[in-house]
C-alpha cells in the first residue's frame, strides 16, 4: 500500500524509471504526482489523436476527430487514465514517433519510439516494420537512443534494477511473475493470446499449464512478426499508414502473457474509429462502429463476483473484435490516394 493505494509490482524495464524519476523533481508528493502523471497521460493521448489525424488528409481529418470521443469515453479508457496506467500514452507516443519518421523528423522520432519500447518492449514489432520497409535512418535512431537511454539510466539508478529485471524476465515473458494468473477473475479478463490457455483451464481442460502458454506465445510471435513483414514490405497510401501502425501495435499487445482487457482495448478502439474515419460517413458504417465500439467497451472489475467461466466467454468478444480489426486493417486493398481523392 501507498496511502490509500494498492500498488502493482513492478513489472517494467528499468529505463522505464527515467520518466517518473524527471517528473519526481517537481514534487515528492504522491497526490500531486498523481496529477501530474494524469495530465501527462492525457496530453499525450490528446497530441496522438490531433497529430494521427492530420497526417490522414483533409477529408478523414474530420471525421476522426468527431469519432475520438468514442474513444475517451470508453469505459476501459477512462479506467486506464484514472489507475495511472502508462499503457495509453506508449500507444499515442509509439504513434507519434511513427508520423515523426514518414515527416523525416529522424531524431525526435527515434528518441520517443526507442523510450517506448524499453518501457513496454511490445512497440520493438514497430521496429520490425521500420527495418522490412529499410528505413534504416529511423531504425539507426532507434537503436541510438535505446543505448542513450540504458546508459541514463544505469547513471541514475545503478546495475542493481538490470540484474533483478533479468531475473525476472523468464517470468515476465512467461507469465508466472503475474499475481493476476493466481485470481481466476483476472484471468477470465485477460485478452491476451496465450492467455486463452488459462481461459480453457477454468473449464477444467488437463495440462493448461505456464508451458502450454509459453508455446502459444512463441508460436503467436511468428505469427504477428511474420504479418508485420509482410505488410512493411507492402506499400499503402499515406492516409492508410496510421491504421497499419496500429494494427501492428495491436498484435503487439496480444503477445503479452497478461492484457487486461481494461488496457487491452484502448488500440482497437483508436483503429476502430480511424477505419471509420476513411469510409463515407453512411448510416450502415455508422451503425456498424456503435456495435463495434459496444463490444470494444465491456467492463468488469475483478472485484465484482461473477462466475469466471462466464466471464471467460464474455471477454472473448472484445478479443475477436481486436484480432478482426487487426487482420481487417492488414488485409484490405487499400486504393491509392489519387483513386480515393
Amino acid at each position: 500500500m501507498l496511502g490509500p493505494f494498492r500498488i502493482d509490482v513492478f513489472e517494467y524495464p528499468p529505463p522505464f524509471l527515467l520518466l517518473p524519476r524527471a517528473l519526481g523533481l517537481l514534487t515528492d508528493d504522491f497526490m500531486r504526482f498523481r496529477m501530474l502523471w494524469f495530465a501527462l497521460n492525457g496530453a499525450v493521448v490528446l497530441l496522438g489523436f490531433v497529430v494521427v489525424a492530420r497526417f490522414m488528409g483533409p477529408i478523414a481529418v474530420t471525421r476522426a476527430l468527431l469519432l475520438s470521443p468514442l474513444v475517451w469515453l470508453a469505459l476501459p479508457t477512462l479506467s486506464t487514465l484514472q489507475k495511472g496506467n502508462i499503457q495509453v500514452a506508449v500507444i499515442a507516443g509509439s504513434m507519434l514517433a511513427m508520423v515523426l519518421f514518414d515527416r523525416r523528423r529522424w531524431a525526435a522520432g527515434g528518441a520517443l519510439l526507442a523510450f517506448m519500447t524499453v518501457s513496454k518492449l511490445y512497440p520493438g514489432l514497430l521496429i520490425v516494420y521500420l527495418v522490412a520497409q529499410r528505413q534504416w535512418r529511423a531504425v539507426a535512431w532507434t537503436a541510438a537512443f535505446t543505448v542513450v537511454y540504458f546508459a541514463a539510466s544505469v547513471m541514475d539508478i545503478g546495475w542493481a534494477p538490470y540484474a533483478a529485471f533479468l531475473e525476472h524476465l523468464p517470468g515476465l515473458v512467461g507469465g508466472e511473475a503475474f499475481p493476476a494468473f493466481r485470481n481466476p477473475a483476472a484471468v477470465a479478463i485477460n485478452l491476451s493470446i496465450p492467455g486463452l490457455v488459462f481461459k480453457v483451464g477454468l473449464f477444467g481442460v488437463p495440462g493448461m499449464s505456464f508451458g502450454a502458454a509459453k508455446l502459444v506465445g512463441w508460436a503467436y510471435t511468428l505469427i504477428a512478426a511474420a504479418a508485420t513483414v509482410l505488410a512493411g514490405l507492402r506499400a499503402h497510401p499515406d492516409r492508410i499508414k496510421p491504421i497499419i501502425w496500429m494494427a501492428i501495435l495491436i498484435l503487439a499487445t496480444l503477445r503479452s502473457p497478461f492484457l487486461p482487457l481494461v488496457y487491452g482495448t484502448f488500440p482497437p478502439l483508436w483503429l476502430l474509429t480511424l477505419l471509420a474515419a476513411t469510409l463515407a460517413p453512411t448510416r450502415g458504417v455508422l451503425w456498424v462502429t456503435l456495435l463495434l465500439w459496444a463490444s470494444l467497451n465491456l467492463y468488469w472489475p475483478v472485484d465484482w463476483k461473477v462466475d469466471p467461466r462466464l466471464l471467460a466467454v464474455a471477454m472473448l468478444l472484445p478479443q475477436a473484435t481486436s484480432v478482426g480489426l487487426a487482420v481487417f486493417a492488414l488485409r484490405r486493398r487499400w486504393e491509392p490516394d489519387s483513386v480515393a481523392a
